[in-house]
């Protein structure tokens, strides 16, 4: 064994970590190693924090490399851009789970960089990076309350399996992403095919037991290879102006916190924040300290009306869930829409269809692939009554439509049964809360709007926690505040047969797993509630599609006669799409998928492509058109390169002299097969075609 190296079983391969040999100028750097995938991952500190400083700025950043699976990446620069969707929600993988466990007050900027090297196409590096991070974290110098250890489980034929290979994920009806420490589960990530909570809470049990051999050999690995840590400052809020702003406002705040509505709430907030500054603020003490101050008095206050008088701001229950409205068909000119609103939380979510020319291409480590579903979510800065540019959307943005799509893929029909690409984009129009979860509601409403035909209605809820030494409380639905001044963002999507998406981020070190069994079971009851509100509005999809759609028809080809369906450079297919403006999508198994929102086009479309690709038949009708003229006869054209000879006996009932007295080249008629010899030659009747119609 190399001396900066440790090393344990981990599902089917071992799990390898090194430092000291690569990026040393690092606070900390290791290597991660599984099977034939390898990630470097570097943790950086500065020495110092900027002036006026009042949060922690943790950066994550993940690279996939293309060279690591031996591959030379697309585009005209032929390297590396901008992070893609799956490289963000990587780096928020990682980030999610480490930034609890940082010692409150820290404020010295870190960095985590994770680089893919290596990629086997068989084990996804992204467990790799979270638990590299880890180990960077608690090798070096950083201040870091670790070790953190992440783990991928899923359930397969009806076994769970501990870091599935892609090919397993591909037949799982679960998927877990488990982050834990010493005191419990700190992350999940999870999306599944409508499974029930025991199997769900058995899937997490068994990644938690692995974990725990992790767990040691990150500690082994600081014991041997860690720095001694930084003694650097943290911020803390002078006791003595905490007494001066908790005496002046104690009294207000309970005032305050009796009134349900967040703007007047807010207002009224603001208002004793400027007063207190105006009474405290002196040469030792700064505006921003006040507003410190008094953020930590608002989330005690908070925090005991819960913990102590057993009521939420709002005056509801722990488990009650907010005033929810469902409206379908908002908008008139769009295939499907809905407004779905709880509370003041409200997504606005529209469904377009397109064909198989809209599908999204994804450049991925382990090869290309395309998507047909696709979840987009917005969050204008008016939903919260702010003022901000408008920008592509941020690392917030793509997570939780991520979350979103997850909850929603497993009552998606499949592409054989509904030929469609589904694009839904949630539109945030008020955010008091749990917008994730309000965009599963109203893109699952948009899509029965749009007539796809799900196999079920989605919900989504999301849970809160609050927590001290002598008691805990578990919050259905909670609110913007609860969430800012709460333990827990717990977020459970699911139909009525089970658990579609899960996602829960903490911010204290840890949960045991009955605690989240309980908020599991608490999310059920809930998600049952908000079903039966949704199927009020809309119990099933649409039978048809809005008019201003596209109508999909499937033909099916013989595979030999693709390539005459294509032409010579794509001569022949181009042509039909020009003269009938549908849309055409032609699969390597010969499906051919035709597109348009006009009827009469799709079928002429498809009158053309059966005219190429299905055999002559004796006896059927054809539209013919003149080619060519002899002496003997017209050779007519009744398909792309398909001709026939009609004989001048066959141009009509009564006598020809010359055949130009009857047809002239260009002319097109009706004309029957009459006949096809054993050259293949065609045979057809002018004549006997008009005594048949």
């Amino acid at each position: 064994m190399q001396e900066n190296v440790v090393r344990a079983a981990f599902g089917s391969q071992d799990f390898i970590l090194e430092t000291g040999k690569v990026a040393k100028q690092a606070n900390g750097s290791v290597t991660v190693q599984y099977g034939g995938t390898v990630v470097l991952v570097t943790a950086c500190m500065s020495k110092g924090i900027k002036e006026g400083q009042d949060f922690f700025p943790l950066t994550v950043e993940y690279q996939e490399k293309t060279y690591a699976a031996g591959r030379i990446p697309g585009g005209f620069f032929k390297r590396e851009g901008r992070p893609s969707e799956s490289e963000i929600l990587t780096a928020r993988l990682i980030d999610r789970p480490i930034r609890p466990l940082f010692p409150k007050g820290f404020l010295n900027e870190v960095q985590i960089i994770s680089v893919v090297l290596s990629s086997d196409g068989e084990n996804d590096p992204d467990i790799l990076a979270v638990n590299g991070a880890s180990a960077a974290l608690m090798i070096s110098d950083i201040p870091f309350n670790g070790p953190l250890v992440c783990c991928r489980v899923a359930n397969v034929d009806g076994r769970i399996i501990l870091n599935p290979t892609y090919a397993e994920l591909e037949k799982a009806d679960l998927e877990v992403i488990i982050a834990a420490n010493n005191k419990g589960v700190v992350m999940l990530e999870s999306k599944a095919k409508e499974v029930n909570e025991e199997l769900y809470m058995e899937a997490v049990n068994t990644g938690s037991k692995a974990l725990e051999d992790m767990i040691r050999l990150q500690e082994e690995f600081q014991k041997k290879f860690g720095k001694k840590k930084s003694e650097v400052g943290l911020k803390k809020t002078d006791p003595e102006l905490l007494k001066k702003v908790e005496d002046s406002s104690i009294g207000r705040l309970k005032e305050i916190y009796q009134i349900g509505n967040k703007d007047e709430r807010e207002e009224q907030v603001d208002l004793l924040s400027a007063e207190l500054q105006e009474k405290l603020a002196c040469e030792t003490c700064t505006v921003s300290q006040i507003k410190s101050a008094l953020v930590e008095v608002e989330k005690e206050q908070v925090r005991n009306k819960i913990l102590l008088e057993n009521s939420r701001v709002d005056g509801r229950s722990f488990t009650e869930i907010r005033p929810i409205s469902c409206e379908v068909a908002v908008l008139p000119r769009t295939h499907g829409s809905s407004l779905f609103t709880r509370g003041q939380t409200q997504s606005l979510a529209v469904t377009t269809l397109g064909t198989g020319e809209d599908e999204q291409m994804i450049e991925a480590l382990e090869g290309e692939k395309f998507k047909s579903f696709m979840l987009h979510y917005s969050f204008p800065p008016f939903s919260v009554g702010e003022t901000a540019p408008l920008r592509g959307p941020g690392r917030r943005e793509i997570g939780h439509g991520a979350l979103a799509e997850k909850a929603l893929l497993a009552v998606m029909p499949t592409k054989e049964k509904f030929p469609y690409t589904i694009r839904v984009v949630s539109e945030i129009l008020e955010s008091n809360g749990s917008s994730s979860m309000a965009t599963v509601c109203a893109a699952t409403l948009s899509l029965m709007d749009a007539g796809v035909p799900i196999k079920d209605t989605v919900a989504g809820v999301a849970l809160g926690l609050v927590k001290n030494a002598t008691k805990t409380v578990i919050l259905t639905d909670i609110s913007g505040l609860e969430d800012h001044f709460g333990d827990m963002d717990f977020k459970v999507a699911g139909t009525r047969s089970g658990v579609t998406a899960v996602q829960l981020d903490l911010k204290i070190d840890g949960i045991d797993l009955g605690l989240l069994k309980k908020c599991l079971m608490q999310a059920k009851d809930a998600r049952l509630v908000i079903l039966d509100k949704m199927n009020a509005s809309l119990e099933k999809p649409r039978q048809e599609l809005s008019s201003f759609a596209p109508r999909i028809e499937v033909l099916k080809i013989n595979t030999e006669k693709i390539g005459e369906l294509i032409g010579p450079g794509g001569k022949t297919i181009k042509a039909i799409i020009a003269a009938t403006g549908a849309s055409i999508d032609i699969q390597d198994d010969g499906t051919v998928l035709v597109g348009s929102t006009d009827a009469a086009k799709s079928a002429d479309a498809i009158k053309m492509i059966k005219a190429i690709t299905e055999d002559v038949e004796v006896g059927r009708i054809y539209i013919a058109k003149v080619k060519r003229i002899m002496p003997f006869g017209a050779f007519c054209e009744i398909a792309p390169r398909k001709e026939g000879l009609v004989h001048v006996s066959e141009l009509s009932s009564t006598f020809v002299k010359k055949v130009e007295e009857v047809v002239k080249i260009g002319d097109e008629f009706k004309v029957k097969v009459i006949g096809i010899d054993e050259l293949g030659r065609i045979n057809l009747s002018k004549k006997q075609a008009e005594e048949t119609s």
